[in-house]
């Protein structure tokens, strides 16, 4: 869930291709974009550009479960080459479906980092950041195995784990959590999750979430609770969500959202705060957001950050 990031000129291609071959289907879809993006911090703006195309390919097998492989390329990709995700899911046909990503995966803790409401981009994105984590989310890695169960009743059961993960974690890590979306209250969402992460043997650092929100009419309004518990409390984190949205019109709407972090060593909170809008005319979209961050590391005298981003899209 990362989403306010940047300032910019994104073009957005839909399917580009699409054709059959004997029982199985392959798309190829992809984008370009240029961003801008600039904060008080740096004194300066900031561009740069995106592009990627992504394949898509699937089939249905002789039991009645489909396979769909996807591949991305991204020419900005660093840390891995020019492939920015690629993954194989199984749809079973009614028990759920079941995902490995080599690469770009999404845990159920980073999925869930901020279920706020918000019309761009989160309260703690873009350049308001300290450099280290401003939110609770878990863990994410390459090889990634994530389990998808099928809504009952309004219910759905969701899992991954990571196995001996090299990349920033060093161990292992799984998660769970479990999304509710009552039939007899439409609008109402609540959803949870838990995660453990050993980087170091012996040493779990136990993650939690909790959020719910509520949609009535054009207004959307969100909760959310978080903490991240080591060995040391200096390592314990805590976090706390807020937000509002309001869809004014199909094609414009807007929100302001509310996020407070602490490190567990700090003895004041980061507070995040952000306004965001969006308007969509046809296959054009322009976006935006302003946030702002106060204590900035803990620190009560530390000078207060400023940062907006604008994007503006073409879908095509």
């Amino acid at each position: 869930m990362n989403n306010l990031k940047k300032i910019g000129l994104s073009a957005l291609a839909g399917s580009l291709v699409a054709f059959s071959a004997n029982a199985g289907e392959m798309s190829v879809s992809g984008s370009a974009g240029l961003y801008m993006s600039a904060a008080d911090e740096t004194g300066k703006t900031t561009w740069s550009n995106s592009d990627h195309v992504s394949f898509t390919g699937s089939g249905e097998l002789d039991n009645g479960m489909t396979v769909t492989f996807s591949l991305e390329l991204d020419g900005d990709e660093a840390d891995d080459g020019v492939v920015d995700s690629h993954s194989v899911k199984i749809d079973t046909g009614g028990s759920g479906t079941i995902t490995y990503s080599g690469h770009g995966g999404s845990s159920v803790m980073g999925g869930m980092d901020d279920k706020t409401p918000n019309a761009y981009e989160e309260a703690w994105d873009s350049l308001t950041q300290t450099g280290t984590d401003s939110v609770i989310n878990g863990a994410g890695g390459n090889d990634m195995i994530r389990y998808d169960s099928p809504s009952f009743s309004g219910v759905t059961v969701h899992a991954s784990m990571i196995m001996n993960s090299a990349a920033g974690y060093g161990g292992q890590y799984n998660d769970f959590g479990i999304v509710i979306k009552p039939e007899m209250m439409e609008g109402l969402e609540l959803g949870m999750a838990f995660g453990e992460t050993e980087a170091t043997a012996g040493t779990p650092i136990d993650d939690s979430t909790v959020y719910v929100t509520y949609a009535f009419g054009p207004v959307t309004i969100g909760y959310q609770e978080s903490e991240s518990d080591a060995s040391a409390a200096s390592n314990s984190d805590e976090s706390e969500t807020m937000g509002i949205s309001y869809q004014i019109t199909d094609e414009l709407s807007v929100s302001y959202n509310t996020h407070e972090y602490n490190d567990g060593a700090w003895t004041t909170d980061e507070e995040y705060s952000g306004v965001s809008a969006s308007y969509t005319m046809g296959g054009i979209t322009v976006s935006g957001h302003m946030n702002e961050v106060e204590n900035r590391g803990g620190s009560s005298t530390a000078a207060d950050v400023e940062g907006y981003e604008l994007y503006l899209g073409f879908a095509f």
